[in-house]
């Protein structure tokens, strides 16, 4: 019988323990709901940064592979004078190197400047592509923290309207409830801002990685046209 009433009490304990755990949970989306409508375009803001930051991470991620026989079998198929394999196999890789390589092909038995200049314009217009949506990211990254600071201001603006209007006095514990309701927008704005802000420089250090390897590339296609055939 002991051994039963040991067993009860226990589930007593868990269920308690659970229902404790899920109305601290609650009590967190209800704070954050209470933070007010500026809390609405931080989310907006949040999705779209998290959005943008995976988006591009795996685009950048694409764009920067470069297998080191790509070049060897460009050189051997130009010097071949097999240039239908080489614009194909250009084509094929479908990367923003891949492209530069395939216009300066496109430009072979023309003047060595128009062919630099074809690839120079392919490599700025992939470049282009590879930064869509980071100027995004930077505007979320000072737009999001701003947007907290204005839902703070105004939630304390309300609070002690508030408190003027209802007449009774002000303790410690009203106060403090209705700004740190007013904090939650200041906290989630600087998140978003800081997640932003961190994602906009790792993603900018991937988009320079790449732009080096595109200029090495093009460096070494021109110096393959230099080359005597």
């Amino acid at each position: 019988m002991s051994i039963l009433l040991q067993l009860v009490e226990g589930g007593n304990a868990v269920a308690d323990t659970t229902a404790s755990g899920g109305g601290g949970a609650m009590d967190i989306l209800g704070l954050i709901w209470k933070g007010g409508v500026v809390m609405i375009p931080i989310g907006i803001l949040s999705v779209i940064a998290v959005y943008l930051t995976f988006e591009r991470y795996f685009t950048i991620k694409k764009a920067g592979v470069l297998d080191s026989q790509f070049m060897s079998d460009i050189k051997e198929m130009v010097q071949g004078g097999d240039l239908k394999s080489a614009q194909r196999l250009c084509h094929d890789k479908g990367t923003p190197i891949g492209l530069m390589i395939e216009k300066g092909l496109s430009r072979i038995g023309k003047p060595l400047k128009d062919i630099s200049v074809a690839v120079e314009n392919v490599g700025k217009l992939e470049v282009y592509k590879l930064e869509k949506g980071m100027a995004i990211l930077a505007t979320i990254s000072g737009a999001a923290p701003m947007l907290g600071f204005l839902g703070t201001v105004t939630g304390m603006i309300r609070t002690f309207n508030q408190m003027q209007d209802s007449g009774q006095q002000i303790t410690a514990d009203l106060l403090s409830g209705g700004i740190g309701e007013a904090m939650m927008t200041t906290v989630a704005g600087l998140v978003v801002g800081i997640f932003a802000y961190i994602s906009y420089n790792l993603l900018s250090n991937m988009v320079n990685k790449v732009v080096y390897k595109m200029e090495a590339t093009s460096v070494e296609f021109l110096d393959i046209m230099h080359e005597p055939a």
